[in-house]
């Protein structure tokens, strides 16, 4: 098992709350869907039990209002709840003043239902692009102290390019960019979501041991609903259902294989060993400030 501790973090959101399906499910109809994310999370929690692994839940706050019971049994297992956006909107479909109020509520809610600070913030879909960075000033000024949604690649639905691979200040605010390999003038993701699912175990692991050869830690994103093969089907593109429905059921070999090969924590405490990077408040200073 590698020295290194990498992080691992789980975006909590629903089958039905994919980016790529909201043309066909319209937030407004999340309600009539029949929900997993309990079942998929247990499920989740129960892996990460027995792989001694400790993990950072990427919020929607709209899962956190409808499962506060669930936000507190996550934190009770000594996991960290950050901030995923209420209604999982992408970044660029909204106003900066819409932004703003959306990181505000859902850092709030999430405070009330798990009892702990939210300092750390995902975009969905990686939507922090150049046309959207003036958000990682809202976010620091909203109190959040880093941020994991720049994927600095070529991306569908935006990715930044030239940003750096690692975690770094950007103005005061960390930011913990998606992982990537370097080949040639090339990078490549393969460390989450549908390029978990896609790649060979053995080219996931490669990537993880090269940010290690780099002496830096690699990021692991995963959502509930990909441990579950048998999900209710949805309309889409061809495309996006290809990509979201790809070798679910590798989905959690992989990820055993995973846990035991690499020592993983949350978000926030692998960002402690960098400097100049200031940890939450604790829970009796968040009680005194709520």
């Amino acid at each position: 098992m590698s020295t290194i501790t990498h992080a691992l973090s789980i975006d909590l959101e629903d089958y039905f709350m994919v980016s790529a399906f909201e043309p066909f499910v319209p937030k407004s109809s999340w309600g009539q869907f029949e929900s997993r994310i309990e079942r998929n999370t247990n499920k989740v929690l129960s892996l990460l039990e027995e792989g001694g692994a400790k993990a950072t839940f990427f919020t929607v706050g709209w899962v956190g209002e409808k499962y506060p019971a669930l936000v507190r049994r996550i934190r009770s297992l000594g996991h960290e709840i950050a901030s995923h956006g209420y209604h999982h909107q992408l970044i660029y479909d909204q106003t900066p003043d819409e932004f703003r109020a959306d990181v505000r509520r859902t850092k709030q809610l999430l405070e009330d239902a798990s009892g702990t600070a939210v300092v750390g913030y995902r975009a969905p879909s990686f939507s922090v692009v150049e046309r959207t960075r003036w958000a990682l000033q809202i976010l620091k000024e909203e109190g959040y102290r880093y941020d994991a949604s720049i994927l600095p690649a070529a991306h569908a639905r935006g990715g930044m390019k030239e940003f750096g691979r690692f975690p770094c200040s950007v103005n005061g605010l960390f930011e913990f960019p998606m992982s990537t390999f370097q080949m040639g003038k090339k990078r490549f993701p393969f460390s989450g979501g549908g390029y978990f699912r896609l790649f060979p175990y053995s080219i996931i692991r490669a990537g993880i041991r090269r940010c290690a050869a780099e002496h830096q830690p690699a990021v692991v994103y995963l959502h509930p609903w990909e441990f579950d093969p048998d999900q209710p089907r949805l309309s889409g593109s061809w495309k996006d259902r290809f990509k979201h429905y790809l070798n679910l059921r590798s989905t959690e070999p992989k990820f055993r294989r995973l846990l035991s090969d690499f020592r993983f924590g949350t978000v926030q405490d692998v960002l402690r060993q960098f400097p100049g990077f200031a940890p939450a408040e604790s829970e009796a200073q968040l009680a005194e400030r709520l």
